[in-house]
C-alpha cells in the first residue's frame, strides 16, 4: 500500500503531528428545522479540547495582532488589528457565521515557509471580522495573498444564515529573489456553494473539481487561477475542464480509504442516490470514479442525526470497524496508530472512520436565519471522541463559557480535575476496554442527554426571542454556562457509576431503579455479578487458531 504521502506527510511537516478532521455540511433546505448546519471534528493526537472565546472588542489605531500557528502555537508574525471585532465562541460568531476545516496537504512544493497566516488564524480572523460566508472567503484569501499562507492544502467549510460554501486553497509555489523575498506569495484557491437542499462533506482530501467561470453565484476563484496553473506547468487546457482537486491533491489509496471513505459513509447513510456505485472509490480501488461534491438527501436530516453521523464507525457497511478481527473481544471500533502494519511481507491498513479516539474537540453548529442573531446561532460543543462524548449547546451571543470547557483550565500534558476534556477522556478510556458493554451504556446516556437538551434549547429560544438583544444575550449566556456545568456534574457521576458497575470485567446486577443489587444479607456486599465475557466471533477466531491447541480442555 502506498504511504500517506499527500494527505498526511505534508501535514506532519507543517504541523509536526497527524491531522485528520471531518466536516459535514447540511444546507437549510436539507435540514429538518431549516438551519444551515456545519460540523467539525478537530482530530489530533496532541490537541487539548477547549471552547474558544474571543469577546467582541475595539482596537486603537495602529494596534497589531500577533499570529500563532493553530495547534503548535508557533509564532509566525503580526498583522494590523481591525478597528472592531465580533464576538466569537467556538467556531461561530455573533452573526451566525460558522467556519470549520480539514487539512489535505497537497503538492509538496506548494508550501510557503515564510508565510505569516496559517489556516487556523485565517478562520478565527474571519469569524471576528465578517458577517457572511462570501465575505469570510474573500477576507481569508486576500489576507493570505497579502501576508503569505503558512499552511498546506486546506478545505474550509463556511456557512451563514443563507448559504454554505467550501473554500479550498493551497500556497503558490514559492519563488525567492536575491534578497530571499518570496515573489510568488499568496494562494491559489477555489470556492463552491453547496446548493440549498443538498448535503456535502470533506475529510482531509480536496473535493472541488471543475468550476464554472461564468457562474459567480455558485463559484468563486482566484483572479489569476488559470494563469497561475499554466505558468506553473500544472494545466494548460480549457478552464471549464480544469480540476482543482485532481491538480493539487491527487488521489492515492491512502487518500481514498482514509479520507474520502468518510465522506462516502455520510453520503451512503443519507443520500437519495445509491452510493453503492461509488463503493470501489471508497475502497481505494477506482480513483476515477469520483463522488460528487454534494448530493441530495433521501429525507431531511435532523440535528441529532447529524450529531450521530459524527459518531460513525462505518457501522452496517463492509468497512464496519466493529466486525473485523481488530475489534477484539468487545466490538471495539478503534485501531491504535500507526494506521498501517506489515505481516509476512504484506502491508495492511486499519480503517479511519469519522469518529476517532484522537479528537480534541468537535461541534455541530447551526445558523437559524428565522431567529434573531443572538438566538439563532448555536454551537453544540463536545470534547474528545465524538462517539463517547456528549454535546452541550452554546449560543453564539455568549460572552462567557463554563470553567470546565474554558481555555487555561487544563492542557494535554497535565491532568485537571475540573476539565471536561479530561473527564470525558476518563469515560472514553473505560469504554475502549469493553466497548460493546460500557460504550453502549455511555451512548444511551449521551442520547438521552442530547434529546433533553434539544427540548430545552427550544424553550430557551422561545423565551429569549421575546427579550431585547441585551437581555437575551445575558439570559442565553447564563443558559449556556449552566447547561455545561450541569453536564460536567452529570459526567462525573457517570464516571464513578461506570467504575462501580463494570469493575474487573464483571457487570453488577441492578434493580429497576438503577441501584445495585446486594446479596440479601447486607447493604454493601453486591449480588453475584454477571460475567458477560467476549464476543462469540472473537472466541471462534481464537478457538480455530493453531495457537489455541494449548488452551483446549482435555
Amino acid at each position: 500500500m502506498k504511504k500517506l504521502i499527500i494527505s498526511i506527510a505534508i501535514a506532519l511537516l507543517v504541523a509536526g503531528e497527524m491531522w485528520g478532521c471531518t466536516n459535514i455540511i447540511v444546507t437549510r433546505g436539507a435540514s429538518k428545522d431549516g438551519s444551515n448546519i456545519v460540523t467539525y471534528a478537530a482530530d489530533s493526537h496532541t490537541r487539548y479540547g477547549f471552547l474558544n472565546l474571543l469577546p467582541a472588542a475595539k482596537h486603537k489605531a495602529g494596534a497589531m495582532r500577533a499570529i500563532y500557528e493553530y495547534g503548535p502555537e508557533r509564532y509566525l508574525g503580526q498583522i494590523p488589528e481591525a478597528p472592531s471585532t465580533f464576538n466569537v465562541v467556538g467556531n461561530i460568531n455573533e452573526h451566525q457565521l460558522i467556519i470549520g476545516e480539514s487539512t489535505w496537504g497537497g503538492l509538496t512544493d506548494h508550501i510557503d515557509p515564510k508565510g505569516i497566516l496559517d489556516y487556523g488564524s485565517l478562520m478565527y480572523i474571519a469569524l471576528q471580522r465578517c458577517t457572511t460566508a462570501r465575505e469570510a472567503i474573500r477576507l481569508m484569501v486576500s489576507l493570505a495573498n497579502e501576508y503569505g499562507y503558512a499552511s498546506s492544502g486546506e478545505s474550509i467549510s463556511v456557512a451563514d444564515k443563507e448559504e454554505a460554501w467550501i473554500l479550498e486553497m493551497i500556497a503558490k509555489r514559492p519563488s525567492y529573489d536575491e534578497s530571499g523575498v518570496n515573489t510568488n506569495k499568496g494562494v491559489v484557491w477555489v470556492a463552491a456553494r453547496i446548493p440549498d437542499g443538498y448535503i456535502s462533506a470533506h475529510a482531509n482530501a480536496a473535493r472541488i473539481t471543475t468550476i464554472d467561470p461564468k457562474d459567480p453565484e455558485n463559484y468563486m476563484y482566484a483572479d489569476d487561477l488559470f494563469e497561475y496553473v499554466a505558468q506553473a506547468g500544472l494545466y494548460t487546457g480549457a478552464p471549464e475542464q480544469f480540476s482543482f482537486a485532481d491538480t493539487f491533491c491527487p488521489l492515492d489509496f491512502s487518500t481514498l480509504r482514509g479520507c474520502e471513505a468518510r465522506v462516502w459513509a455520510f453520503f451512503n447513510k443519507h443520500a437519495a442516490d445509491d452510493m453503492g456505485q461509488y463503493l470501489d472509490f471508497a475502497r481505494g480501488d477506482n480513483p476515477a470514479n469520483r463522488m460528487p461534491l454534494y448530493v441530495k438527501p433521501k429525507a431531511k436530516i435532523s440535528l441529532k442525526e447529524v450529531a450521530d453521523m459524527m459518531r460513525d464507525h462505518y457501522e452496517g457497511t463492509e468497512f464496519d470497524m466493529t466486525k473485523d478481527p481488530g475489534a477484539g473481544g468487545h466490538s471495539l471500533p478503534y485501531r491504535w496508530r500507526p494506521m498501517e502494519f506489515e505481516v509476512d511481507g504484506n502491508t495492511y491498513v486499519n480503517e479511519r472512520a469519522i469518529a476517532t479516539q484522537q479528537t480534541g474537540f468537535w461541534f455541530v453548529a447551526q445558523a437559524r436565519g428565522w431567529l434573531p442573531d443572538a438566538v439563532g446561532g448555536v454551537i453544540w460543543f463536545g470534547v474528545d471522541d465524538a462517539a463517547t462524548s456528549p454535546l452541550t449547546p452554546v449560543y453564539c451571543c455568549s460572552n462567557e463559557v463554563s470553567d470546565h470547557y474554558a481555555f487555561g483550565k487544563g492542557n494535554m500534558v497535565q491532568y485537571s480535575p475540573i476539565s471536561m476534556f479530561w473527564l470525558v477522556n476518563r469515560v472514553a478510556q473505560f469504554c475502549y476496554l469493553r466497548y460493546n458493554q460500557v460504550g453502549a451504556e455511555v451512548r444511551s446516556v449521551v442520547d438521552a442527554h442530547e434529546e433533553e437538551m434539544i427540548q430545552r434549547v427550544a424553550q430557551a429560544d422561545k423565551a429569549a426571542s421575546a427579550m431585547s438583544h441585551k437581555k437575551a444575550a445575558k439570559y442565553l449566556t447564563r443558559f449556556s454556562v449552566e447547561a455545561a456545568d450541569e453536564l460536567f456534574a452529570k459526567w462525573k457521576g457517570l464516571d464513578e457509576y461506570l467504575l462501580v458497575k463494570y469493575i474487573d470485567g464483571n457487570t453488577k446486577q441492578q434493580n429497576a431503579d438503577g441501584s445495585f443489587k446486594t446479596n440479601g444479607h447486607c447493604d454493601y456486599v453486591p449480588a453475584k455479578p454477571n460475567f458477560p465475557g467476549y464476543d462469540r466471533s472473537f472466541l471462534e477466531t481464537i478457538g480455530r487458531s493453531e495457537e489455541a491447541k494449548k488452551l483446549r480442555v482435555k
